[in-house]
């Protein structure tokens, strides 16, 4: 296991105070043939025509930045942005929901380099911590595990998101990988505000938030990890200290070194 230079209390709780849930099962095929049909239209809609709109919006955005005048303005126009890009968000978990549902579970097994990755995660949310005040480190790795690509991407990047909204100013989140055997376990670490004992069995629900205070977003990030874990075939194991953070391990089966 890498190991990394910061006090990490998640990782150093005892075991015995950690919450603990396994997720795992096999994916479902049992919806009918209406069913399929409704998501097919819903992810056509949320494709194209509710992108349309937040396309104009954010056009127009463009143009307004380059005639305002005063800084109240300016601020007025950033809290607009900062709206449409949570939008923009939310639909995209909404397209990457429905379109788990469109996949079939042939041939979605194949040889996946963490290391590109990792690189990719690594620069996509160092502005997003940054702008946070929190620590985050993705340690190089040169495993390769079995797995699909894009929906092993897309996990990653849901819980590495979640980690990060829930961590706050002066923590940190940490992305690992370690094999295990014939596994390759990889791991999201916060240090955030952690999972309630009594809301590790629910978290993975649609639109289900481990902190129902919040308003921001659908509470759609872990359902989508789950579903794309049950498609694959993976396990989703969590561990969690409330007020003192979480780890979410994704274990994938391990090819072995790059």
């Amino acid at each position: 296991m890498e190991t990394i230079g910061f006090l990490d209390p998640v990782r150093s709780a005892p075991a015995a105070s950690w919450g603990m849930r396994r997720i795992g099962s096999a994916p479902s095929h049992e919806a009918g043939q209406a069913d399929s049909d409704f998501s097919a239209t819903l992810l056509a809609m949320a494709g194209h025509d509710l992108r349309q709109p937040l396309q104009v919006i954010t056009s127009a955005h463009d143009v307004l930045a380059q005639t305002l005048a005063t800084e109240e303005q300016r601020e007025e126009l950033i809290r607009a942005e900062d709206a449409t890009a949570q939008l923009a968000s939310m639909l995209g978990q909404l397209v990457e929901a429905l379109q788990l549902r469109e996949r079939s579970d042939d041939d979605l097994h194949v040889p996946v380099q963490l290391g590109p990755i990792f690189d990719g995660l690594a620069a996509e949310f160092a502005e997003a911590a940054r702008l946070k005040g929190i620590t985050f480190r993705v340690t190089a790795t040169r495993w390769a595990g079995f797995s699909h690509p894009v929906l092993l991407n897309g996990m990653l990047r849901n819980l590495i998101r979640n980690a990060i909204d829930y961590t706050p100013a002066g923590g940190g989140v940490f992305v690992t990988s370690r094999r295990c055997g014939t596994e390759l376990h990889i791991e999201v670490r916060d240090t955030g505000v952690g999972i309630r004992a009594t809301a590790l069995s629910t978290i993975f629900r649609a639109f289900q938030r481990a902190d129902e205070s919040r308003t921001d977003g659908l509470g759609l990030g872990l359902f989508i990890v789950k579903h794309s874990a049950d498609l694959l075939g993976h396990r989703v194991e969590v561990r969690s200290v409330e007020g003192r953070g979480s780890c979410f391990t994704l274990v994938v089966g391990a090819k072995g070194l790059g």
